[in-house]
């Protein structure tokens, strides 16, 4: 019985064999152009990697270099290497050089600057949070212009229970509505500021601040006059 296991078990592994080679002979070309283009695909993968990771690292030097340079003052060659960035950068550079173009544009041009986040703001091509924070942006540029309406319908907007820069928002409307008067409307934004158990909490020691003046309520500022002031001298002709 064990014999006629071997003998079998040996047919069998013929067997393979002649079929194996079957198919080599049949298929050799297919087989070794398949084998080439792995070995390709794998190089050309392998050569992009280092490729992106070789941009990246420039990327990242040219970046570093860039915001010395606006450190230091010389705003022309910091926005010349910004712009180069967003032109020649991966992805991720070329988004941070956008936000930091905008940012530059802000210190020389309010207006300037509110109109480039508006660009980022707009962009469908980036994240929504991001966008958002651009909007932010822009809003607080525009709050002390001579038309700070649309910038607080954007706060409004920005100061939705789910938005990440609620905070931001909330606070930038109280401080917004204190400065004018409203008591009442400051508020309203400051116990939302209380009230959500996700607030910073240097942001919450602020509010009890701000808390404090709305309970004081409005402040009318009247001209000193001094106490027993002497009579004015008298008109001579």
């Amino acid at each position: 019985m064990a014999e006629n296991n071997e003998f079998i078990r040996e047919v069998d592994e013929d067997y393979r064999r002649d079929q194996i080679a079957k198919i080599w002979k049949r298929y050799n070309a297919l087989i070794i152009t398949g084998a080439i283009l792995l070995v390709a695909g794998v190089g050309g993968y392998n050569y992009w990697r280092h490729a992106e990771r070789t941009r990246a690292e420039a990327a990242s030097e040219q970046f570093d270099r860039a915001n010395r340079l606006a450190k230091d003052g010389k705003a022309e060659e910091a926005d010349r290497d910004f712009a180069a960035i967003r032109a020649e950068a991966p992805g991720g550079y070329a988004l941070l050089a956008r936000f930091r173009l905008a940012a530059e544009a802000a210190k020389r041009d309010a207006a300037a600057g509110a109109q480039a986040y508006d660009g980022l703001a707009n962009d469908t091509g980036i994240g929504d949070s991001l966008r958002d924070l651009a909007r932010l942006r822009a809003a607080l540029l525009r709050l002390d212009g001579t038309d700070p309406n649309p910038a607080l319908t954007s706060l409004q907007g920005l100061a939705a229970p789910t938005n990440a820069f609620r905070h931001s928002a909330r606070e930038m409307l109280g401080l917004t509505a204190l400065k004018r008067g409203d008591i009442e409307g400051a508020g309203r934004w400051f116990d939302q500021i209380s009230a959500d158990a996700e607030t910073p909490q240097g942001l919450r020691q602020r509010v009890e601040v701000y808390e404090a003046l709305v309970a004081g309520g409005p402040v009318t500022v009247t001209e000193a006059k001094p106490e027993n002031a002497a009579p004015p001298p008298p008109i001579t002709r």
